[in-house]
């Protein structure tokens, strides 16, 4: 089975570790597609809170701990889980097809103004 042609592929499933994160750059923005321990999932790359790259945070589970300041994000929901952390996370359907990971990115939010985080 092939994916529908607004699907995007990100990359082979077995590209991304389980319980490890990958940086994927579309449309002049950054998601981070997780293999997380529920399974794969996408979201927004930077942090709500500071700013940086997710991808580049720690996998625990189903949860994403920033570099920065450690604030922590509930993978498959994008819910803030802890300080400094207070702003959920855009998530974005994923699927994984004939070994590979797709991302379904709206035409809309490509079309929008970057997601800027919001420091206190």
């Amino acid at each position: 089975m092939s994916a529908p042609e607004d699907w995007i592929r990100v990359c082979a499933s077995a590209d991304i570790d389980h319980e490890d994160v990958r940086r994927f750059d579309w449309g002049g923005r950054a998601y981070a597609i997780f293999n997380a321990k529920s399974g794969f999932f996408a979201t927004a790359d930077l942090c709500t809170h500071g700013g940086a790259h997710l991808s580049e945070g720690l996998v625990m589970g189903d949860i994403i701990e920033c570099p920065l300041h450690q604030g922590r994000f509930h993978i498959p929901s994008g819910e803030a889980k802890s300080p400094p952390a207070c702003r959920k996370l855009r998530t974005y359907p994923i699927r994984v097809d004939g070994g590979d990971v797709f991302i379904l990115i709206a035409q809309s939010i490509v079309n929008s103004p970057a997601q800027s985080p919001i420091t206190p």
